[in-house]
């Protein structure tokens, strides 16, 4: 968190201490998790992150957060069908899990409300640093949520959804899973709403057991008029792999944190992310990955299309611990402009204290190519429709990498349906 004085408290950040005072008798939680909460509102006392804290330079958060909307209680939304047929849907709506959780072979899905009662979630409340300020916001008033454990072994047959929606206000939720050893799984994230102004915090947290497998999408669609923060954390077991693929196609102002840490041998990470920025709004996606242990592999390739006065960030930093030695690490962010307002601002980093790696990143900003416009226009198609294809083509081509079918076509899907409004 930003540890400068602040001469005055700025309206979101009263706000948010005045909502946490009305709330605190409604919160689920014994002693342990209690005193979480009041470290974390302790936090936020102290002021959210300017850009003088380097890891928010690019998003300051105290300036373009200018307002908290209140809590809604009386607000509905209904369950979305879920983007892959046949998936097991756990949706939380407006900060509220279902009480009738599904029956799925191999995995136990508790309320999250109730581990909070419980307090057996309080480790897991710790900020991952000084400046987790999605953290702390999030501990403050987690309310609900889900904890999906899928045993040793079992393969799911189809994906588990998880939805948070909401309508309006202010919706805080977390999304815990743990993935048993050997166990193979799809796990589709999916943040959404509708109303005229929402502030979302979302935290999910991933354990993933020795020699498992997991794909976890990460599909992102508010309204143009959310905030919304989140946080995606997780450990990798020995010769575990994980692909994590973001999806960011809404939101006004949008903070996709990730933070990965391999903790067993042969583990492999891999993040494919596609940043869809329209209007006048603003996406961050920043990245802390950390190679821990020896014999470990990581690529992430980021592209981002960039339209209208849309502003977009990628941080992307891996740390290669002294341990961890025969890491091979690779990342790389590529953006398209399509205006001249437009902006997007890269800032790869590599801090290794191994001395027998492979590790390299790069960066590019470009525009479309006019000869590949003019090719496809001197072949009957219209100026439109030909950068639309040249757009796609720059942005699919991460979607196809993922070896499943069925999400690659209902990706496309919410690929084709944002290009049919911002194209």
């Amino acid at each position: 968190m930003n540890m400068h004085a602040q001469p005055q408290r700025t309206l979101a950040e009263t706000a948010l201490i005045d909502a946490f005072g009305e709330r605190l008798s409604l919160l689920p939680g014994d002693g342990a998790v209690m005193v979480k909460r009041d470290d974390a509102i302790e936090a936020i006392k102290h002021g959210l992150p300017t850009r003088r804290v380097e890891s928010w330079h690019y998003t300051d958060l105290r300036r373009l957060l200018t307002s908290v909307p209140a809590f809604e209680a009386g607000a509905v939304v209904k369950a979305l069908a879920p983007i892959l047929e046949g998936s097991a849907v756990l949706p939380v709506l407006n900060g509220v899990s279902n009480a009738k959780l599904p029956e799925i072979e191999g995995v136990t899905v508790q309320r999250l409300s109730e581990k909070l009662t419980d307090g057996s979630v309080a480790p897991g409340l710790d900020p991952y640093g000084s400046d987790d300020a999605i953290g702390a916001l999030n501990t403050a008033f987690v309310a609900d949520g889900y904890f999906v454990d899928i045993a040793d072994g079992v393969a799911l047959e189809k994906p588990v959804e998880l939805q948070n929606l909401q309508s309006g206000g202010q919706s805080h939720v977390r999304l815990l899973a743990r993935v048993g050893a050997g166990a193979k799984a799809i796990v589709v994230e999916r943040q959404a709403g509708e109303g005229d102004d929402a502030l979302v915090s979302s935290v999910s947290q991933l354990v993933i057991g020795d020699g498992a497998e997991v794909t976890w999408l990460i599909v992102q669609e508010q309204p143009d008029t959310a905030t919304h923060l989140a946080q995606f954390k997780a450990h990798i077991g020995k010769d575990a792999k994980l692909t994590l693929f973001v999806m960011n196609a809404g939101g006004k102002l949008v903070r996709q944190e990730v933070v990965v840490r391999t903790t067993g041998e042969g583990a492999d990470f891999k993040l494919r992310g596609i940043n869809l920025l329209a209007g006048d709004t603003h996406t961050d996606t920043t990245m802390v990955l950390d190679h821990a242990v020896p014999h470990t592999t990581s690529t992430e390739v980021m592209r981002n299309v960039v339209t209208g006065k849309a502003r977009g960030v990628f941080q992307g930093r891996i740390n290669v611990h002294q341990y961890a030695q025969k890491t091979n690490a690779k990342m790389a962010c590529n953006t398209l402009l399509l205006s001249d307002d437009g902006e997007f601002s890269t800032k790869p980093e590599l801090e290794i204290f191994a001395d027998d790696v492979v590790c390299g990143h790069g960066a590019t900003v470009t525009e479309i190519d006019h000869n590949h416009l003019f090719y496809l226009m001197a072949r009957g198609i219209d100026e439109k429709s030909a950068r639309g294809l040249l757009v796609k083509a720059f942005v699919a081509e991460v979607i196809e990498e993922l070896d499943d079918e069925a999400l690659v076509e209902a990706l496309e899907e919410r690929l084709d349906g944002w290009f049919s409004t911002h194209g």
